[in-house]
């Protein structure tokens, strides 16, 4: 185990972690003010809910032993078993702070699908699309990609063994998953009510600058807290996410 390594994936989890809070602000301020409670509960309830499943089973069928390259077992269910180390020595890193950055994949690919549906979701129903989506959708999808053949390394997905899939941080995971999902979420509820003919202005752009700058700050974590090391690969990525980021501001 690298312990320089293993700060640094632990605190690129928490970078990660912060991009919900960041996520609730800026879908808070984007929609009228009668919704900003209820929106932003629908992204802050997924970091109960979903660390909830993945501390139970889902890192485990997410991340165990692949049957079939389709889903992994329940070996690691409990969080059991993973006092080990994923990554070859010297710059391994603990299981355990491999699965909590994961993790906090899997909470930001659910909140995410939150802005496809403002104003026209209930809580509580919400909560339990969330539960069901994460163990139907997202577990098998990051077996697909992010798997491994035990913790030595190999990947074990089919997207990645069979396909040669590359997904370096979230790309299909996450960003992709999310899109595709939200798309088929906002065509079963359908528009808002009163669209177009109701004005539905933003009602609190500061919350959105808010929201906007904690989601950037986290993405540092997201991409280079990716590579597990702090090394090239991690101050590529970081250098890749900053100057997308800078492009993407200017094109606004």
């Amino acid at each position: 185990m690298n312990s320089g390594n293993t700060a640094y994936v632990l605190g690129s989890a928490a970078l990660v972690m912060l991009m919900t809070p960041g996520l609730a602000f800026f879908y808070g301020g984007m929609v009228r003010s009668r919704s900003v409670l209820n929106i932003m509960m629908m992204s802050l309830v997924c970091l109960g809910v979903v660390g909830i499943i993945w501390v139970l089973f889902g890192f485990s069928l997410a991340f165990g032993d692949s049957h079939g390259g389709l889903i992994g077992g329940l070996e690691y269910a409990g969080l059991r078993d993973t006092d080990v180390v994923v990554g070859a020595a010297p710059d391994g890193v603990p299981v355990q702070a491999f699965a909590m950055f994961q993790l906090m994949f899997a909470v930001i690919t659910a909140a995410l699908l939150a802005g496809a549906v403002a104003d026209r979701a209930r809580f509580w129903p919400w909560t339990v699309f969330v539960a069901v989506w994460t163990v139907l959708v997202y577990l098998p999808l990051a077996h697909w990609i992010f798997a491994f053949d035990g913790f030595a390394g190999a990947h074990g997905g089919w997207m990645t063994n069979r396909l040669g899939a590359l997904d370096f941080a979230g790309g299909t995971a996450v960003e992709i998953n999310s899109g595709a999902s939200a798309l088929a979420l906002a065509l079963v509820l359908g528009r808002r009510r009163g669209w177009p003919r109701d004005a539905m202005r933003p009602h609190n752009l500061p919350m959105v600058l808010l929201g906007a700058g904690l989601l950037w700050f986290g993405w540092f974590g997201f991409n280079a807290g990716s590579a597990l090391t702090a090394g090239a690969v991690a101050s590529n990525a970081f250098v890749t996410t900053m100057t997308a980021s800078a492009a993407a501001v200017l094109s606004e």
